[in-house]
């Protein structure tokens, strides 16, 4: 029979023998892949705000001085963002709220805290908070391109049944929270139960790269500050609004049966889009007026 894959991705031929969610173990408390990846993420991405910063003639002091703080704010606001919409479960499991370690970290939640924070920061300390959004939103795309990888590592963050080209498998005794739609579509290959489903971390890892070199482009034409911004909520915006659709973890808004992060990407394509215009608008009028 020989020894079955642990991650397969059929229509692919690739096949991944083992992958431990475990990275190593220290004084017998376990660090998680997860962890690592975020971490590594964070690093890389505070690395490319610095270089940007000089670029430009910032101090990159702030950049690093900020990312100590936000690191901090973005978790709390991530996991807030997850306990609120998941409260009929965490209001019968209060002991449950801070335990981080179990998961429950939502990326809308991380973001919506990074902005706050940005605002709040750039506003002490008298900076252009436009310019701090352009020099940052390329890096925190990075880390979130770095990030979804992690959730290779736990088996999550998957969509439903598929057997197109980016089918993948996960073996079902290593898979928790699997929905009855997934369940309807096993497949048993030599006696191993798999669950085939759309690895929609990978959609979005992938996409947010497409966005990223378009960034990276557009960076060294800018018109205005605030512009790089803006095209980083639209891009982002418009590949969450249509992956969200496929994944069977999402957060739902209250009884509505509306994902609460399709929602609030469809909120965050509006604002982009009034953002560039009134901000284009802005340009074209000072134009005309130096004519």
């Amino acid at each position: 029979m020989g020894e079955m894959p642990e991650i397969w991705f059929p229509n692919l031929g690739i096949k991944i023998k083992e992958l431990n969610n475990v990275a190593f173990t220290v004084f017998g408390l376990n660090v998680y892949w997860y962890g690592v990846i975020i971490g590594l993420g964070i690093i890389i991405s505070l690395a490319l705000a610095v270089k940007e910063a000089k670029r430009t003639g910032q101090n990159p002091d702030n950049y690093m001085d900020f990312t100590m703080i936000a690191i901090v704010i973005c978790v709390i606001c991530a996991r807030l963002y997850y306990v609120i919409f998941s409260w009929d479960y965490y209001s019968q499991h209060l002991n449950e709220i801070f335990a981080t370690r179990n998961g429950g970290l939502a990326i809308y939640g991380g973001i919506i805290g990074g902005i706050a924070t940005a605002i709040v920061y750039t506003k002490v300390k008298k900076l252009n908070f436009w310019l701090f959004a352009d020099t940052t939103a390329p890096s925190l795309l990075l880390g979130q391109i770095i990030g979804r990888w992690g959730n290779f590592f736990n088996r999550e963050a998957f969509g439903g049944y598929t057997d197109g080209l980016f089918a993948m498998r996960y073996m079902k005794e290593q898979v928790s929270n699997i929905p009855q739609s997934v369940l309807d579509n096993i497949i048993n290959v030599n006696g191993v139960q798999y669950i085939q489903v759309q690895p929609t971390f990978l959609y979005e890892s992938l996409w947010n790269l497409g966005v990223f070199v378009i960034l990276m482009i557009l960076k060294r034409r800018k018109k205005f500050d605030g512009e790089i911004f803006g095209f980083y909520l639209l891009g982002y915006g418009l590949g969450r609004v249509w992956i969200e659709g496929l994944r069977t973890d999402q957060l739902i808004l209250g009884n509505t049966g509306i994902p609460v992060s399709q929602l609030l990407s469809a909120i965050i394509i509006i604002i982009s889009i009034v953002i560039l215009y009134i901000r284009y608008k802005k340009i074209g009028n000072l134009y005309k007026n130096d004519n």
